[in-house]
């Protein structure tokens, strides 16, 4: 009597491991930096300008079942964004308090795939220290074992409490739009 107990006991853990969906596969997939970038872009009255950062920190929680992100974590140095002029780029870290608020992230655990290739991340953006909710729509491609997020969303200084530049005495529009372009290797 023992033993049948026991092994149908084991025969029906068998049963239940058998018939269980196997644990999801996920992993922490870094971008490469090398390949991505964000890019800000400023209206002026008199011009418009990009500032680019190539020092794009960014991971994703990737399930390999599913073969989806779903979660992602983005932070950029203010300082690492260059847009070709040097005293424009010194204004730019005053102006943001580079020193007192040196990054900018975006922090999401909810990430829902769409039709051809979009995924809507809502989650977190900390600009000069204010967290405000935002959701970011990416279009996904995959190709030679890549996978390239791109997209842009718009962000306005007066959400994150900065008093906006001005030139001439001319202040900057409130609005910039923030695109990125974020390569992960699959």
């Amino acid at each position: 009597m023992k033993y049948t107990l026991k092994y149908g006991y084991w025969i029906a853990i068998g049963i239940l491991f058998a018939f269980s969906p196997a644990p999801m596969a996920k992993r922490k997939i870094m971008a490469d930096k090398a390949l991505s970038t964000v890019t800000y872009s400023a209206r002026h009255p008199l011009h418009k300008w990009d500032g680019v950062s190539k020092d794009v920190n960014c991971a994703i929680i990737y399930n390999d079942d599913t073969k989806q992100p779903e979660s992602v974590a983005v932070s950029l140095k203010v300082s690492s964004f260059d847009s070709d002029n040097n005293n424009r780029d010194s204004h730019a870290m005053e102006v943001l308090e580079g020193l007192k608020y040196p990054n900018v992230t975006f922090v999401s655990s909810d990430i829902k795939a769409g039709e051809n290739g979009t995924l809507t991340a809502k989650g977190t953006l900390t600009f000069h220290g204010v967290a405000k909710p935002a959701t970011l729509v990416a279009t996904r491609k995959d190709a030679g074992g890549k996978m390239t997020l791109t997209g842009e969303f718009p962000v306005n200084m007066s959400d994150h409490n900065i008093e906006r530049p001005s030139l001439m005495g001319l202040k900057t529009e409130d609005g910039m739009t923030l695109t990125f372009n974020v390569v992960f290797g699959l």
